[in-house]
């Protein structure tokens, strides 16, 4: 009996054995030719950065060119709206540059309006905001998680110097074409979305 119980375990042991030699086998040889985790994920070169800066959408040359707006504010600071997409996530993306005409350093001062995450947004145009006139609403910047918003943070831009920006905002309803753009400090602009 004893004998017969110990083949009984022996076998199952090389079953199993042989299930897990199996299962090593089919994983090697499976996929499409890149290597996966332990979660599915393929590990192939990535080209986005971990930096939030790079993850967010800056100017592109081609919007450059297109001035929808130009906003002049006091000591020769100009806003130059070049593009207000809407995205298909939801969401307005305006996009431009700043020229500092004035003689000193410029710093976004007042931009980052009034809100109590100043830490995490600085020297930033997070205080921006896109209102519909006929729906009478105002958009405010989107956040992420951490309270930062969606839009360019300025290091200081020298005199005659310029930056590039964006911003993204809620999108209005599809029907609604034209918005007003305010930046604080800054007079309001009109601007039409596109997309």
């Amino acid at each position: 009996m004893r004998a017969a119980m110990t083949r009984i375990r022996f076998k199952g042991a090389a079953v199993a054995a042989a299930s897990v030699a199996m299962a090593v086998v089919l994983t090697a040889c499976g996929g499409d030719g890149g290597s996966e985790d332990s979660e599915g994920k393929t590990n192939e070169p990535s080209t986005s950065s971990d930096s939030r800066e790079s993850e967010a959408p800056g100017p592109e040359a081609e919007d450059e060119n297109q001035v929808l707006s130009t906003i002049k504010g006091k000591d020769g600071v100009e806003v130059i709206v070049s593009s207000a997409e809407r995205e298909s996530g939801g969401f307005v993306t305006v996009k431009g540059r700043v020229k500092n005409g004035s003689e000193q350093i410029w710093a976004a001062a007042g931009w980052q309006g009034l809100e109590q995450e100043l830490v995490n947004n600085g020297a930033s145009m997070a205080g921006a905001t896109l209102v519909d006139q006929a729906g009478k609403k105002r958009y405010l910047i989107l956040r992420d998680t951490d309270g930062r918003c969606l839009c360019t943070k300025f290091e200081a831009v020298q005199p005659d110097g310029e930056a590039p920006f964006f911003a993204q905002f809620p999108a209005p309803p599809q029907a609604t074409t034209e918005v007003d753009f305010q930046i604080p400090t800054m007079p309001t602009a009109t601007i039409k979305i596109s997309g």
